[in-house]
């Protein structure tokens, strides 16, 4: 029901809760087991099978698996009893899924939060008794009764209040305590933040006291609306994930392709088919870059450590690398781009003169400021090196700015000392205190300059008419103050006796001013292709300027309003879209609007909020970016970034990072499959060519687990490159081959074929290589093996930097050469000792098959050395 556009006695009607004594228990008892309890519906909870089958259903861990289930069949099939190829790809995809599991958030944790909140008491009257109740059974109907710091439990309609003021920032986005006022009756619909006759779930009283009855419970009330949504919004797959899946389909397909070659023409001339079927297997060893799901895992949590030491902390892996494909970030403007802190800004005092209080202060403005800070109720509190100041947020910046530049309250309190007061309330949206100055006494009031006008008599006030329009063009809030004076003590503190003939002393304009990094951040997020886009509770005025100040909102941006928002069809949004920079008074609902909105356009997006409506737009953005400080427990558990330090600036040097991790996977690849594709065409050559098998299947899964492993897990090391910030945003669609990856894996696959196919020849068909040793299959096969390994280890130099290896500092990353070095020892061990000799199906070989080996491994650097020189200078 639209409770706010209904009379106390309609909304008592609907209800059938006439009694002014409130629901009799037996009453409360029947709606209960009617409507169910006032709490959330769980979602369904998904098994720790599912969850297993879930990360194993990526291509790429399915591609490993039916390797695994190969190498087991022929393990047993030629009862060689290998199994240690078909465990350790077993082992590998076991820790992919193990990681998945413990790093991937989910709906169930963001609902656990909401139940959280919901464990509570509530007061209320039933049979004409004040009762406390466990907030689970409050019912529709029942009478709530609330004062200063009570929890709402359920939605209600005010039916009693006295200077009631509400907490919805949570809820709404708005940054200032809502007035409520019981009367109030909506002629038209209005947003939650204009629904002052209203109470909602999960905000909480502020000041003042009152009754309202209960309206909406649970899954009904605007809360649990949006822990419907949270129910509603599915994970969606990152680009990562997507290129992963592309990427091990197109090697699973080379790999059928060249096994099926390789089996046919060995078919066709005879050899035995168990031999074949081996040579196959092989193949598919080859094309499977078995480390790379490990390699890719290891970068993302490296990228999430250094965001970690950044104040970002990543609750979901792959959020790491999709963050570095952001194009648009929709920003909440409180406590994110904005300090959250209302400052006073501008002080008008007479005249044409405003004095901004950034630049210097006047005696005259100071003056204005401590007659406002006497009318006002802030406490101050030191805590150790600060002061803590308790209160209205206006009140609490007009003391702050006498605390800086005048002195302390206390001082002025006892100058001043307060004799009698007029609290604020929402009727009058005035203050007034009286107080006792040398002989005589002083009343002072505060309050909006349209109301306090028609109550001056003396001052300047058609110029203050006009410095208070320039405030508000400027988005101030702006406080008028005037004062009395009398002879003697008055006699009435009423608002009729006080509140009249006073004279202006001036207008203070406050703000709550942007952060001092915000505005490089969307600078510097607008030069890497990146758009800005606020989203807030707060009024258009407001928002707009702002986010004019901030950058955000430029010539030919557009601001717009949730009211027109819901207006627009899905098509009309889609089409428009890209011309909107500010949406203020939106709705959880409006949020997510947006997000999809944007996201088919084929953005992607993240998305920064802290309070509950917040969450389902996070949920369903590609990144959600929930603030740590300021942020509800349901925002983070819908979030997958949580902002420790509330500062849009964060967020910007996250997509810094995840560019880096985005590009470290890159070269990952490019280093891992110029070995892999080069293994399947060294094979598929050799067979060809009546060759016999250049590798056992054990050698090549070395090869691709320690020669490319080992340093392959510090590639996700490598830091950002300069002018990563000054690249355009990786479009989702975008294949991880794009901008020349693939033509540089092919040349590099090609110069390993053609060096490995000639050591493995000179090895297994020339004698006189070595004088020692004689050339033989196994021989060609060691040389093979030796070429392949050496040169895939020092290939991880080539892929670091498009400079050459000779200018980039080994000291950039101590990790890549010390994993380098240990890769070729192992490599040489294995080669030298007779037990992994026979365990890897090597041979001894002579000397100067060895320094073929180690000459033939530097041709790829060479070669790539030559490209870079030739090249035109360019970023990586």
């Amino acid at each position: 029901m639209e409770a706010y556009k209904k009379t106390i006695e309609e909304v008592r009607q609907e209800l059938q809760a006439t009694s002014q004594d409130g629901l009799t228990q037996q009453q409360a008892s029947e709606r209960l087991e009617k409507d169910g309890r006032n709490r959330f519906e769980e979602a369904p909870k998904e098994s720790m099978v599912k969850k297993i089958l879930h990360s194993l259903s990526d291509f790429t861990t399915i591609v490993l698996l039916v390797a695994a289930a190969i190498s087991f069949y022929t393990a047993v099939a030629t009862d060689h009893g290998d199994l240690f190829e078909g465990i350790l790809i077993i082992a590998i995809v076991i820790i992919n899924s193990v990681l998945a599991i413990v790093q991937e958030g989910n709906a169930e944790k963001a609902l656990a939060a909401l139940q959280d909140m919901n464990k509570q008491t509530a007061l209320v009257i039933r049979g004409g008794q004040l009762l406390e109740i466990d907030a689970e059974e409050v019912v529709v109907g029942d009478t709530l009764v609330i004062e200063n710091g009570s929890m709402i439990v359920a939605d209600a309609r005010i039916i009693k209040g006295s200077q009631l003021r509400v907490e919805e920032s949570a809820l709404t986005g708005e940054s200032e305590p809502v007035e409520k006022e019981v009367d109030f009756v909506a002629t038209q619909d209005e947003n939650l933040g204009d629904q002052i006759n209203m109470l909602f779930k999960g905000c909480t009283v502020v000041n003042g006291r009152g009754q309202a009855i209960v309206t909406a419970t649970g899954m009904q009330t605007e809360m649990g609306k949006i822990a419907g949504l949270l129910n509603e919004s599915t994970n969606q797959i990152t680009p990562l994930q997507a290129r992963l899946n592309s990427l091990g389909k197109r090697i699973s397909l080379i790999a059928l392709v060249a096994a099926a070659i390789v089996f046919g023409l060995g078919y066709m001339q005879g050899e035995p088919l168990l031999d074949m079927f081996m040579t196959s297997v092989s193949l598919a060893v080859a094309a499977v870059p078995e480390t790379l799901m490990v390699i890719v895992t290891l970068a993302l949590a490296f990228g999430v450590q250094k965001m970690a030491k950044k104040n970002a902390i990543i609750r979901r892996l792959p959020a790491v690398e999709t963050l570095g494909s952001a194009s648009v970030i929709c920003s909440d403007k409180t406590g994110t781009l904005t300090q959250n802190k209302m400052t006073v800004r501008r002080v008008w005092a007479h005249g044409d003169e405003v004095v901004d209080t950034e630049d210097a202060m006047t005696e005259e403005a100071m003056e204005v400021l401590k007659i406002a800070a006497l009318c006002t109720d802030v406490v101050i509190e030191q805590e150790k090196d600060e002061l803590n100041y308790i209160g209205n947020p206006t009140e609490i910046a007009i003391v702050r700015s006498i605390q800086e530049n005048y002195h302390s309250q206390k001082e002025l309190r006892e100058e001043f000392p307060r004799i009698g007061e007029i609290p604020f309330d929402s009727t009058r949206k005035m203050m007034t205190t009286v107080h006792k100055r040398g002989k005589k006494y002083i009343s002072v009031t505060k309050g909006a300059f349209d109301v306090l006008l028609p109550l001056f008599r003396f001052g300047d006030l058609d110029q203050a008419t006009v410095v208070n329009d320039r405030f508000g063009k400027k988005a101030l809030r702006v406080i008028a103050v005037g004062y009395r004076v009398y002879d003697e003590e008055p006699t009435e503190m009423t608002s009729e006796f006080l509140e009249r003939e006073l004279k202006l002393v001036g207008l203070i304009g406050m703000i709550d001013p942007p952060r001092p990094e915000s505005k490089a951040a969307i600078a510097r997020a607008k030069k890497a292709g990146i758009k800005t886009v606020m989203i807030t509770g707060d009024h258009v005025v407001t928002a707009s300027a702002i986010a004019k100040e901030l950058g955000i909102l430029q010539k030919g941006d557009k601001a717009l309003t949730g009211a027109q928002l819901r207006e627009m069809s899905e098509e009309d949004l889609d089409r428009n879209v890209k011309e909107y920079s500010v949406y203020a008074r939106v709705t959880p609902e409006d949020k997510i609007r947006i997000v999809q909105s944007w996201q088919r356009t084929g953005a992607t997006v993240a998305m920064t909020g802290d309070g509950v409506n917040d969450a389902p737009a996070l949920k369903a953005s590609d990144v959600g970016c929930a603030m740590g400080i300021t942020g509800t427990d349901v925002a983070k558990g819908a979030a997958d970034m949580v902002l420790t330090d509330d500062n849009f600036a964060t967020i910007v040097d996250a997509v810094e990072q995840g560019r880096t991790v985005y590009q470290n996977i890159r070269k990952t690849v490019n280093f891992l499959l110029s070995c892999n594709i080069s293994e399947i065409f060294i094979v598929l050559i050799a067979m060809l060519l009546g060759w016999g098998s250049p590798f056992t299947a054990v050698q090549l899964l070395f090869v691709n687990v320690v020669a490319d492993g080992l340093p392959g897990f510090a590639l996700g090391k490598e830091p950002a490159t300069d002018g990563i910030m000054d690249e355009t945003p990786i479009s989702p669609k975008e294949s991880i081959f794009a901008r020349g990856l693939w033509q540089k894996i092919g040349i590099n696959s090609l110069v390993f074929t053609i060096v490995t196919l000639f050591g493995f020849y000179l090895g297994a068909f020339v004698d006189g290589v070595s004088p020692w040793v004689s050339a033989s299959h196994e021989v060609g096969q060691t040389v093979a093996f030796l070429i392949l390994a050496y040169s895939s280890i020092i290939h991880v130099f080539n892929v670091r930097s498009e400079k050459s290896i000779f200018q980039v500092k080994l000291s950039s990353n101590k990790s890549l050469f010390e994993m380098a070095v240990l890769a070729i020892i192992i490599t040489t061990v294995i080669a030298l000792l007779p037990f992994t000799q026979e365990l890897f199906n090597l041979v001894p070989v002579g000397l100067n098959h060895w320094i073929l080996a180690i000459a033939l491994s530097f041709v790829p650097v060479f070669v790539n050395e030559m490209i870079k020189f030739h090249k035109l200078p360019e970023e990586d």
